[in-house]
């Protein structure tokens, strides 16, 4: 049933090889890759042992049970162990997507409602800073273009993490939030206690760990600059330190105007630009692929309504895995860990039906 195991574990035990060479650390990105094939490898051998352990202690419990039947009533007990063990590793033998141990560039902008979509806006970046936190990630603001009330128009924020495991990394649970996310409340502008219905969107990319990982020819460019407009403190508004870069062969615009100096706004879009060129190769990925491949819950557009968020019944309901609680006060506060692992499992589910369905 495991037949690729064995290659898998030859593979770790060559991994962890590399990692002793000292040359292997003085290459950071080279470094990067191998930490994190030998976390993922680590994984699948520690749950292959676990199943091969199961799996013998069910084999003398059968062989003592012929024996004397105080031993029976531990079988039905092992067989269980057995299953749950051997379901763990099937799962872990699905290819993982290639990006799960990237950090993540998030982008949320307001959409329909006006004002209150960029109120909800500046609430879900509250949101996913908090999340963030809570698994220990690290976040930096990159840009924002602030609303009269305080929201945001449009916000971008990278986040970070500090694992090897792919499964552990910020991708990995963050790639399932892009999309329409509707919030039904009453805003701060209604005087009548009206209930209205907004939408926020949210694009998710997965951050380039080394500049060099995605070609850009410089001539590609086109690189304006402009002075910053909104608030800000000394030389803002008065030096041409805002950037704007066009991708010519992608048609992708990135406009960056957070800090005071023009390079380290130009090396923020630079960062953006990288990620949305990441992301828009992937997607051509997908959709050279399998029909299995695009029906996991990652390929769907970014355009769809993946979430409600009612306030007046405290509901939150994701329309892609059914998950519904009564609890969104505590998922604005960034609990929102419920909502992810029924993502991560509808979307193993789907790899599960996609690998039955070619075997």
């Amino acid at each position: 049933m495991f037949e690729s195991v064995q290659a898998l574990i030859d593979e770790h035990r060559r991994v962890q090889e590399e990692l002793s060479d000292p040359a292997v650390h003085a290459d950071a990105a080279r470094a990067k890759r191998v930490n994190r094939r030998y976390a993922e490898l680590s994984r699948i051998v520690a749950a292959h042992e676990a199943w091969v352990a199961a799996s013998d202690d069910l084999d003398a419990a059968r062989e003592f049970a012929r024996e004397d039947e105080t031993f029976a009533a531990e079988v039905p007990v092992l067989e269980e162990g057995l299953q749950a063990a051997q379901e763990k590793l099937r799962r872990l033998l699905i290819p993982r997507d290639p990006d799960d141990a990237r950090d993540v560039i998030m982008e949320i902008k307001a959409g329909e409602g006006g004002a209150e979509s960029a109120l909800f806006a500046a609430d879900l970046l509250r949101m996913y800073i908090q999340y963030a936190a809570s698994k220990g990630w690290k976040t930096e603001l990159l840009e924002r273009n602030e609303s009269d009330l305080g929201g945001y128009k449009d916000v971008q924020v990278a986040i970070k993490g500090s694992s090897s495991d792919p499964a552990q990394g910020v991708w990995a649970h963050l790639k399932y939030e892009g999309g329409v996310h509707r919030v039904q409340r009453v805003p701060a502008t209604e005087s009548q206690g009206r209930i209205h219905t907004s939408t926020t969107g949210v694009l998710v990319f997965p951050e380039v760990d080394e500049p060099d990982e995605i070609a850009i020819n410089q001539n590609d460019l086109k690189i304006d600059v402009f002075r910053s407009s909104g608030p800000g403190g000394q030389s803002v508004n008065t030096t041409d330190s805002a950037v704007r870069i066009t991708h010519l062969p992608s048609g992708i615009v990135v406009s960056m105007q957070n800090e005071k100096s023009q390079l380290q706004n130009r090396e923020a879009a630079m960062r953006v630009l990288r990620a949305r060129l990441l992301a828009k190769q992937q997607e051509e990925l997908d959709a050279a692929a399998s029909d299995a491949r695009k029906s996991q819950i990652r390929g769907m557009g970014r355009s769809e309504r993946i979430r409600t968020y009612n306030f007046p019944e405290n509901r939150i309901a994701d329309h892609r895995t059914g998950f519904k609680a009564y609890n969104l006060d505590q998922v604005m506060d960034g609990a929102l860990e419920p909502l992810i692992a029924s993502a991560i499992s509808a979307d193993e589910e789907a790899r599960l039906a996609a690998v039955g369905s070619e075997s």
